[in-house]
C-alpha cells in the first residue's frame, strides 16, 4: 500500500506565493503565514487544516479516508 505523500504546495490566494511544505502528521495546521504577503491563510469552513483549503495535496488524515 502507499503512504500518503507528506508534502504539499500551499498556495496563497492573495499573491499566488507558493510554497513546497511538509505537512505534520500527528496535528491540523489551522493557520499559516504567506512568506510573500505575510498574509495568514486559515483553512476555508468545512475543511480540517491550510493543506486542504490551499494545498496542492490534501493533509495525511484526509487522504486515509
Amino acid at each position: 500500500m502507499n503512504a500518503a505523500p507528506l508534502e504539499s504546495v500551499l498556495t496563497c490566494p492573495h499573491c499566488g506565493h507558493a510554497k513546497r511544505e511538509t505537512m505534520p502528521i500527528d496535528a491540523c495546521l489551522f493557520f499559516y503565514q504567506c512568506e510573500g504577503c505575510n498574509a495568514v491563510l486559515r483553512a476555508k469552513p468545512g475543511d480540517c487544516c491550510v493543506f486542504c483549503s490551499f494545498g496542492s495535496v490534501r493533509c495525511s488524515s484526509v487522504q486515509a479516508q
